[in-house]
Formats: structure tokens, C-alpha cells, sequence
């Protein structure tokens, strides 16, 4: 039976990051795991005194092979984004330490490294689902991109692009004409992201359902809205010259007049690896003030 395997994914520019990786990698590799990175993972693996064998670097993170066991993902959100992708939506659980700023995802600290691998070990973490969006974007019948989202997909105008159409399709019936400067559809994880900022709600996690935003509206009677999890929300673009279309964030490319944007459910969720005490809501106090006067 071969080992488990351990897929490191990091933001590589962190002053913290080997540190982390001394902290936590070694508690895997005494017990037989063998480790997957990206090669840019190379100079902090060697500066954490690593040895430079037990690190097998591949850009995609055996993307070819049975999905890792496990993801260690070091840095922020941003990270934890790049990870849901390349590792979450094959079905790898992500066990994250945060080396950001805000670490809304990544909400466990770098300095219990080894408490948490160690509570990791000792079957002491908690599971938490988090579903996924499946985006495909279709020009004339052709598919140009398709992939899992964790967060949300955001259809936008460029910095001097005259305001944006759109036609919404929720469920296979027509819900709205939208004239705006851009749409937001948001996971429950997404909707404390750019949506929020867009005056969307705050969605609990564990909720089946996607959030609509519309970005600055022509009409004021536009607001967010919430739909049913299973329902595939279908978006075509009208007339634009300079738009574009941005998945996590991350992902961007360029919108033509008649293309259209189809959202679903993924098929597998996210798995997040998380301390029994992390709840949603601490997680709000702490990182958003929420409820603070």
C-alpha cells in the first residue's frame, strides 16, 4: 500500500514560511508521508532544514495521480483559494495555517503549527463542508473555461466601459434584465467576500444556496438575492466593449457580447479541517468585529 501523500501549498513569500514548515512538515514525515509541493516551495523547504529528497515538487500537485490525502495549505485566503481549486475540488481535505493578513479561511495560527498537526493525528479536528460553484463560460457553443470555485464568480466592466447588460436565468426561468456595472454570484463562503462589499448578506456556511449581487445598479429596486443551491443560474452578456470575467478572484478572462456564464453546484464540496472550538460566528467577532459597537 503506498504512503500517504501530503500536498504542501504556500504563499512563498511569507518571512514565516519556514518556520511553519519546520514546525509542521516534520510530524508527517516521521510517520511516512511522503510530500508534494510546488517547485517555488524549494527555497523555504531548504531554509527550514528540510531534507531536499523528501520534497517532490510538481506545478500541479499530482493532478494525474489519486488525489492527495491531505492538503497543508500556509499562507492566507488567497491560498486557501489556489487550494480549493487544485487540491478541494478532487476531494483533498485542506488543513490551513495562517500566514496572511486577514486568514477569514485560514483562521488557525502559524504559531500552533504543531498543536495542530499533532490535533490532526489524534483525530481531533473537525470537518466542515463547504460547497462548491461549478462556472463553465460558453462563447458560440464552445466551452471556454470550466472549473470549481470556492468563493464567487464576478462579472465586470472595464475602468471606461459604458455600463453593463445582463440576462439572469435562475432555475431555467428568466428572473431578471440587469442593467449594472457588473454581477456578483457568491457561495455561502463567498458572500463575506466581494458580494458583502456589493451590500450582500452575510450567508452561514452550511446554508445549500447562492447569492446574486448586482454592482451599483441603474435600478434601485435591484437588490441581492438568494436562490436555492440546486438551481442552475445561467448569465448571458449583452452589448459591452471592455468586461471581464473573475472566478475566486483569481481566474480572469475577457467577455464578449453574447456569451454566456453557467453556474451550478460542484460536484464535490470543500473539506476543511478545522479545531472543534472554530465556529463560524467566533470566527466573525474576530476577524470582522461583528456586532461590535
Amino acid at each position: 500500500m503506498p504512503p500517504p501523500v501530503l500536498a504542501v501549498v504556500a504563499k512563498v513569500q511569507s518571512p514565516n514560511l519556514a518556520q511553519t514548515l519546520r514546525d509542521s512538515v516534520p510530524l508527517f514525515l516521521e510517520r511516512g508521508w511522503t510530500a508534494v509541493g510546488h517547485p517555488s516551495l524549494g527555497p523555504a523547504w531548504q531554509a527550514a532544514g528540510l531534507p531536499p529528497g523528501d520534497l517532490r515538487r510538481d506545478p500541479e500537485l499530482g493532478a494525474g495521480d489519486p488525489p492527495p490525502d491531505l492538503g497543508l495549505v500556509l499562507g492566507g485566503d488567497g491560498t486557501m483559494l489556489w487550494a480549493s481549486r487544485l487540491l478541494g475540488a478532487r476531494g483533498t481535505p485542506l488543513l490551513s495555517l495562517n500566514l496572511g493578513s486577514l486568514g477569514f479561511l485560514t483562521a488557525q495560527p502559524a504559531a500552533s503549527a504543531r498543536a495542530t498537526v499533532e490535533a490532526f493525528f489524534e483525530g481531533r479536528l473537525r470537518r466542515e463542508e463547504r460547497r462548491m460553484l461549478l462556472a463553465r463560460l460558453v462563447r458560440d457553443g464552445r466551452t471556454l473555461a470550466r472549473q470549481s470555485i470556492l468563493n464567487d464568480a464576478v462579472m465586470t466592466r472595464g475602468s471606461l466601459a459604458r455600463i453593463m447588460d445582463f440576462n439572469l436565468w435562475v432555475g431555467g426561468q428568466q428572473a431578471a434584465m440587469i442593467r449594472a456595472d457588473g454581477l456578483i454570484v457568491a457561495t455561502p463562503t463567498g458572500s463575506t467576500a466581494y458580494s458583502l462589499s456589493a451590500g450582500g448578506p452575510i450567508l452561514h456556511p452550511s446554508l445549500a444556496v447562492w447569492v446574486i449581487s448586482p454592482i451599483c445598479p441603474h435600478s434601485l429596486t435591484l437588490r441581492p438575492m438568494v436562490v436555492p443551491g440546486e438551481l442552475e443560474v445561467s448569465i448571458s452578456v449583452g452589448e459591452t466593449d471592455d468586461a471581464h470575467l473573475t472566478l475566486d478572484g483569481q481566474m480572469a478572462m475577457p467577455l464578449q457580447h453574447g456569451d454566456h456564464l453557467e453556474l451550478g453546484p460542484a460536484e464535490k464540496p470543500l473539506v476543511l479541517l478545522r479545531p472543534q472550538e472554530m465556529d463560524f460566528f467566533g470566527i466573525l467577532r474576530q476577524k470582522f468585529h461583528w456586532s461590535d459597537r
